[in-house]
């Protein structure tokens, strides 16, 4: 099975412009198996409670009735169940969780668009790829701001991307590479499967979920030709100055030579995202000076401005020997967002054995370090640890009634259970 992905990704490099007709054949018992055996098991349950150990249980019989029912087309997903998770800025986000049956079918649904469009997407796209990564992404901007004429920079964020993604116009770009109608019709039922939120059922009438295995190829799918495409071949020729682009997932920063090509830029951009159901946060999206003359152009005593960009406030500095650098620290919000998160564990863990509550939180910490630890943030990252460090005396202290340590005997502790210190792990220069 993976041969023949394979195979089709490499026509598919080979021949942009080329149309699958035949491949939802590929859809069958043996992918199914592959796409369960790479399953996470720890997931949340769908609507009907079935998890992956259970669905093991008549694995055969079960794979074959779904296989029948996909052959007779006669398969429909299950409504998700519709979750609110917590956003930085107060709001809540939907995240969908689909059967587990279901999400079977999406993972095979992935697999194959992913083999099809994956060799057609270009460098600017850095979101849910294969061997690439956010911080791939942040190293792709730094060689557009400080190898390039950068001087001016749009930052842009879009307006609660995944539930606007317009039903009509995914299957119109997917048809770009895939004709089969066995596959469209997956994705188009997939799309329309619907959401329960308290025993109560809603049409999915545009956007993809949030949670749904595929999501994240559609959505690319989707920014690929409203946004990319359109850049390289329709903007960027008729540019007179530097300009570059990088995308991550519905996050995306654009760089510019001269202002008013930038400005320009910015209300076609408008316009291209109604046309395709999309718009700008307005808020969010914000056209600023930015480079190496941006701090020289700014006011005395004024600072350049800054931009934040997956998870990272970007701003202008110079490097020892004076010259132009950018420079990243932790985002302020992401910063506050974890450390209430941490805060909050660490208080539900309070009364376990302290060893196990280090355990947790080298964890964390290590994950936290892993991305957030990038050339320049040694000082965001410390924060971050005595933030931590603080907040695990504190609620060691509060395990009883009776203080349990001094300051001098946390310390002491610590050297018996010490918490992991902070550590750049990523050199933005490669």
């Amino acid at each position: 099975m993976e041969t023949k992905l394979a195979r089709i990704s490499q026509l598919s490099k080979e021949n942009p412009q080329m149309v699958f007709t035949s491949i939802g054949h590929l859809i069958n018992k043996e992918m199914l198996k592959l796409c369960h055996e790479k399953m996470d098991g720890n997931k949340a349950v769908g609507i009907d409670r079935i998890t992956k150990e259970e669905y093991e249980k008549k694995l055969d019989e079960n794979l074959d009735k779904l296989v029948e029912s996909i052959k007779r087309k006669a398969y429909k997903p299950k409504p998700a169940r519709k979750v609110e998770i917590p956003k930085d800025n107060g709001k809540t986000r939907p995240l969908s969780i689909y059967c587990y049956e279901d999400k079977l079918v999406q993972e095979a649904l992935r697999r194959i668009l992913e083999a099809v469009f994956e060799p057609r997407f270009t460098d600017e796209m850095m979101g849910f790829r294969p061997k690439r990564s956010c911080h791939m992404a942040l190293r792709r901007l730094e060689g557009m701001i400080t190898r390039e004429k950068t001087n001016w920079i749009l930052d842009a964020d879009i307006k609660s991307f995944f539930n606007h993604l317009n039903h009509e116009w995914i299957i119109k770009f997917i048809e770009s590479g895939i004709k089969d109608p066995n596959i469209i019709r997956l994705i188009r039922r997939t799309l329309k499967a619907g959401i329960m939120e308290d025993y109560q059922f809603t049409e999915t009438e545009e956007g993809s979920g949030q949670g749904s295995v595929c999501s994240p190829i559609i959505a690319n799918i989707y920014m690929h030709y409203v946004l990319i495409w359109w850049y390289r071949e329709r903007i960027k020729p008729k540019l007179k100055g530097y300009s570059g682009l990088v995308v991550y997932a519905d996050d995306f920063v654009v760089c510019f030579q001269y202002k008013s090509e930038a400005e320009e830029f910015y209300q076609h951009l408008k316009n291209r995202m109604k046309y395709f159901g999309l718009s700008l946060e307005e808020d969010k999206s914000r056209l600023i000076s930015f480079g190496r003359f941006a701090q020289k152009d700014a006011k005395p005593k004024k600072k350049a401005e800054t931009f934040t960009f997956l998870g990272f406030t970007h701003y202008c500095a110079t490097n020892t020997g004076g010259k132009f650098r950018v420079k990243r620290k932790t985002a302020r919000k992401k910063f506050s967002k974890k450390s209430k998160e941490v805060h909050r564990q660490i208080k539900a863990m309070r009364n376990q054995p302290v060893k196990e509550i280090v355990q947790k939180l080298n964890q964390i910490l290590v994950g936290y370090y892993h991305y957030y630890g990038i050339t320049d943030n040694y000082e965001g990252i410390s924060a971050f640890y005595k933030h931590v460090k603080r907040s695990l005396f504190k609620w060691l202290n509060r395990r009883s009634q009776k203080k349990s340590y001094t300051w001098e005997g946390f310390e002491e502790m610590s050297k018996v259970y010490p918490l992991v210190k902070p550590r750049i792990y990523v050199s933005i220069f490669g």
